[in-house]
């Protein structure tokens, strides 16, 4: 990455015996919304403290513009930061809250902080809420009060601590639009930590997929989800049916035998974590595999026959499970639910169609 904002060079923290981030190093661009992501306790959160300056760390080096953050306080890094928990002052209106890191700026007039805060309310969606008392606010509503307090400061980075946890779902689906809508308006760099996977694909430049303090892939959303470097990390971002299979290489390509499946020949390109020789694991995301309902017509290229064991009907989409002659489990489907097409039941046999170009290959 040319020049990049924020540079995490082999940090290591520990607390006492406890080793919370193990080597992490990537590079942060100006202006990217990056995500954090992972399971709790991963070091996602701790991570991020130590960007802010609320955690020091045991070895290694944060640096922010280029400049190393080792002797940095955290009330001088060009940061700000939103927690989980919003801390929102009670006895302050939201003109109040959202104005109360301005008062101590003595190269501002008092008309000049107004304006300020009029505009950050503007940008959250919360023109005219000023004089309101922080206890009439809703949840979606203190979360935009806190993110006009932190971006009223025109920090170089944000930093959000699983913003959305407390809302709803409704409410953080909204959210997630109107984060991703406001971070490419104000131009600066977000952080985002999550252990929501939706939440990360849809709000993000680019993931950073950590377990137990390292960062196990760090690339786009489409790559995360389509090319997982491991069975691991496929299995955290979405749904994704596994299949076993054994396989030659030989060359750019390598020769599958898939249980339920059959036999295949694809790049290893297919194989982002190296092309396995001998046991294999074949992974499939669910709207890879399609049924063949009422078209005769039909004759995909590669398809297999199966039995549906389980139907569950969500409107816009049905999930189907079959049963694969030589495969150890049903595998998953997701079929959109089109007008007049029919939803087929338990017990229907169903003719599954499957896309080579969709296969990701794991060592076993």
């Amino acid at each position: 990455m040319k020049d990049p904002l924020i540079v995490l060079d082999q940090v290591q923290k520990y607390y006492d015996d406890y080793h919370a981030l193990r080597g992490i190093s990537c590079e942060i661009g100006k202006g990217e919304f990056f995500s954090l992501l992972g399971p709790s306790g991963c070091g996602k959160t701790t991570l991020l403290r130590t960007i802010a300056g609320f955690e020091d760390v045991s070895s290694g080096r944060v640096l922010i513009g280029g400049r190393d953050m080792a002797d940095v306080p955290a009330n001088l890094r060009p940061t700000n930061m939103v927690f989980q928990s919003y801390a929102i002052f009670p006895h302050l209106d939201v003109a109040g809250n959202v104005g109360f890191g301005l008062r101590k700026r003595s190269d501002l007039s008092a008309e000049q902080k107004k304006a300020k805060v009029i505009e950050a309310l503007e940008m959250v969606g919360l023109a005219g809420y000023g004089k309101r008392p922080a206890h009439a606010l809703s949840g979606g509503q203190r979360q935009r009060v806190a993110l006009a307090r932190a971006l009223v400061l025109e920090p170089e980075v944000l930093l959000l601590d699983e913003p959305l946890s407390a809302l709803d779902k409704k409410m953080r689906e909204q959210m997630q639009t109107e984060l991703r809508r406001l971070q490419r308006h104000v131009g600066i760099t977000f952080i985002l930590v999550t252990h929501d996977q939706e939440e990360a694909l849809i709000m993000s430049d680019r993931i950073a997929v950590m377990f137990e303090g390292e960062i196990a892939q760090l690339a786009a959303p489409q790559t995360l989800y389509r090319r997982p470097a491991s069975r691991k990390v496929a299995e955290f971002i979405g749904v994704m049916n596994f299949l076993s299979a054994t396989s030659t290489v030989s060359g750019d390509s390598v020769a599958l035998d898939i249980a339920g499946l059959g036999k295949v020949t694809l790049s290893t390109e297919q194989c982002p974590g190296g092309a396995p020789s001998g046991a294999a694991v074949a992974g499939l995301r669910p709207e890879t595999l399609s049924v063949v309902i009422d078209d005769a017509t039909a004759t995909p290229s590669h398809s297999v026959t199966g039995k549906v064991v389980e139907v569950v009907y969500y409107g816009d989409m049905t999930y189907y499970e079959v049963a694969l002659d030589g495969a150890q489990k049903p595998v998953t489907i997701s079929m959109k639910n089109l007008p007049g097409r029919r939803v087929l039941e338990i017990g229907d046999t169903a003719k599954v169609a499957w896309d080579p170009s969709a296969l990701v290959i794991f060592a076993a």
